[in-house]
């Protein structure tokens, strides 16, 4: 595809730095330099003014940047479609799981998806649940076909996406399994009078919603401590600030300081498939196999 010292220009030119772009790229900044006058070189142009008082671009670099960003865009989307045209072709449906998007409830119904899918397969792919990027979705359809993650009708309509639900997960509650809440079998909301209760923030879900505005309105003495996105830097919180959080039993493995204990708060949350809003054929029909599995 394209040049990936293309890559490496974009860095420079970004960071007007050699030194700035090699730590950022993890190499020496003579490795940077390196390729930067092989570029140069190869191109038959230059790319930067080079002087004791700094690094710029020259007018040929300045025009070489604009097309350079769309030029490695390109190639990565044209990356991006090829392996979307080989998954169909093949029927693999790629499967985005992170460590808040556990895969063990799915991959239960696997076996069954195989039976009714002949000759269907299966990758999975990692991604980073970051809330700047969201890349498991964002990139539904294209480099991952399905993400495994909770959901509702609002959370669907911000995101642009689609869903199809699996099973409707109990709320818990995750606690420092030192805590004396840690030795109860069930959880009730009076049992956290007197301490803090990690909610996802309002707008996340309608049933997480309902429990906030019950526990503000009917259980003052439980203070609210609101979080953007559930990460590993929650739980982390939850275990060295001594607080509960509002869990599922899905996550009971995702730190070994907490335990996750069942409630009476009766709130359920959907559990499923997140999904392009017009899958690619063969992802319709795994679509189409999972609904059957599970009587829809």
């Amino acid at each position: 595809m394209y040049n990936p010292q293309l890559d490496t220009f974009i860095r420079v030119a970004e960071a007007g730095s050699f030194s700035k772009a090699a730590s950022a790229l993890l190499i020496t900044p003579t490795a940077v330099i390196k390729q930067m006058n092989l570029l140069e070189s190869r191109l038959v142009l230059t790319l930067f003014h080079r002087s004791h008082q700094g690094l710029s671009l020259t007018k040929a670099g300045e025009s070489l940047l604009r097309d350079a960003r769309h030029i490695v865009q390109y190639s990565q989307e044209s990356v991006a479609r090829a392996h979307m045209a080989e998954r169909a072709e093949k029927r693999i449906v790629c499967v985005g799981v992170s460590l808040m998007t556990p895969s063990s409830p799915f991959s239960l119904m696997w076996p069954r998806v195989k039976e009714l899918c002949p000759g269907m397969s299966m990758q999975v792919v990692t991604f980073e649940n970051m809330p700047e990027a969201a890349r498991g979705l964002d990139n539904l359809g294209q480099d991952m076909d399905v993400v495994l993650g909770v959901f509702d009708d609002a959370f669907l309509k911000e995101h642009g996406r689609a869903g199809l639900e699996l099973a409707r997960e109990p709320l818990h509650c995750a606690v420092p399994a030192g805590s004396s809440l840690a030795e109860r079998s069930i959880i009730t909301l009076g049992d956290l009078h007197g301490h803090s209760l990690m909610l996802i923030r309002r707008g996340w879900n309608v049933e997480i919603d309902r429990l906030r505005d019950e526990v503000l309105g009917r259980h003052p003495q439980i203070d609210v401590v609101d979080f953007p996105q559930y990460r590993i830097e929650v739980f982390n919180r939850c275990a060295n600030e001594d607080l509960a959080l509002a869990t599922l039993a899905i996550w009971e493995d995702v730190h070994p300081l907490l335990k996750t204990v069942p409630t009476d708060w009766e709130c359920k949350v959907s559990y499923g498939v997140l999904h392009a809003p017009e899958p690619a054929e063969h992802v319709r029909e795994f679509l189409d196999a999972l609904a059957e599995i599970i009587g829809r």
